[in-house]
């Protein structure tokens, strides 16, 4: 029974379009109407999560940094756009991240595109050089002060 209740309450999280251990949204539109309700900036990750290794490196040095974590809590919104090789996506949600990385003229992983609360990019970083935590946070505060 308590394998079928955790089997059916992951289901459930699936299905609102986040990433629950991490808080990680998988919904463009969700993620824009969270900024303007909270006045936060949208980061987008545009990345190959179980292929590409720094994508791998961008999300273990930085977004699972607990620095970054509680500097996000406060200040952004997160969109998770995943191009996975071996992990299985809906068909629709393959869909909406094709259509985004259209959109923002995503050609390469890791990209991460920061949003205002109106949808507008603020920047657009493509690649991962090792930055910390730290510098990822002090770049985010400059853009979010426009």
């Amino acid at each position: 029974m308590k394998t079928l209740l955790t089997t059916l309450a992951l289901t459930l999280l699936a299905c609102t379009g986040l990433r629950a251990e991490e808080g990680w949204l998988t919904d463009f539109d969700k993620a824009i109407a969270q900024a303007k309700k909270e006045n936060k900036i949208v980061l987008a990750d545009f990345n190959g999560s179980d292929w590409c290794p720094p994508c791998k490196a961008l999300r273990k040095d930085v977004f699972s940094d607990q620095t970054f974590i509680a500097f996000a809590k406060d200040n952004l919104v997160l969109l998770d756009v995943d191009f996975p090789r071996g992990k299985k996506q809906s068909e629709e949600l393959q869909k909406h991240n094709e259509k985004l990385q259209d959109k923002f003229n995503v050609d390469g992983f890791p990209t991460v595109v920061i949003l205002n609360a109106e949808g507008k990019v603020l920047a657009k970083e493509v690649g991962y050089d090792g930055e910390t935590a730290n510098d990822y946070i002090k770049k985010l505060k400059k853009l979010k002060a426009k």
